[in-house]
């Protein structure tokens, strides 16, 4: 198990390793395994970054983030601005259904609507997510597959074992209707958000509760 001075020096060496993050405006502190984030950074997208690089790193239980996202003034745009580019952005998206809309709040973009997939709704959150102007992205989308979820439970442990970035051996999966439940234990957040994937990609599920943890 790693000291906190230890994991503190490797999420600050991911943050550094990163292009899209000003590392030198992050500031990054540990306690048990937590890790809190704190600075200053200039786009939403690199906040969302920062975030992630954190979770990667090995023996990381969890990120609190207090970064703040400072628009420079040539970046800013109007609600209005914001929405019209965001919409674009999702019409041109062929990954994205016409029934996924934007709302747009001080800066802040919730999508709302309805898509079949899961990939569909990520795909409409990575669409709005660089844009300029935006300070934070809120995805309510909702998941209404209209296939049925037969069988469900077996296709996802399959997938699981085919995925070389996963131990199937150590996850366990609970199928009710179009719900599934994850359970186990696996060695890194990656390997966790890899198993919700494998999961939402079964026809027919519409959730999935994620309760795999992390184990070190």
């Amino acid at each position: 198990m790693k000291t906190a001075e230890q994991l503190k020096n490797d999420v600050e060496q991911e943050l550094r390793w990163d292009p899209s993050v000003r590392s030198e405006q992050i500031g990054v502190s540990v306690k048990d395994g937590v890790v809190e984030l704190d600075g200053h950074v200039g786009s939403y997208y690199e906040k969302w970054a920062a975030e992630r690089d954190a979770l990667r790193v090995a023996n990381v239980k969890s990120v609190a983030s207090e970064i703040k996202v400072d628009l420079p003034d040539m970046t800013s745009r109007t609600d209005e601005d914001i929405a019209r580019i965001a919409t674009n952005h999702l019409e041109w998206n062929y990954l994205v259904p016409k029934t996924v809309k934007v709302q747009v709040t001080d800066g802040f973009v919730t999508l709302k609507g309805t898509v079949e997939w899961q990939y569909q709704s990520d795909a409409a959150e990575r669409a709005v997510r660089p844009l300029f102007g935006v300070k934070g992205v809120v995805n309510d989308i909702e998941l209404k597959p209209t296939v049925s979820a037969a069988n469900v439970k077996t296709k996802i442990e399959d997938a699981l074992k085919r995925n070389a970035e996963t131990d199937a051996d150590h996850i366990t999966v609970e199928a009710s209707g179009s719900t599934v439940t994850l359970r186990g234990k696996v060695q890194s957040w990656a390997e966790r958000d890899e198993a919700e994937r494998a999961a939402f990609w079964a026809p027919g599920v519409a959730k999935v509760n994620n309760l795999v943890e992390i184990s070190y």
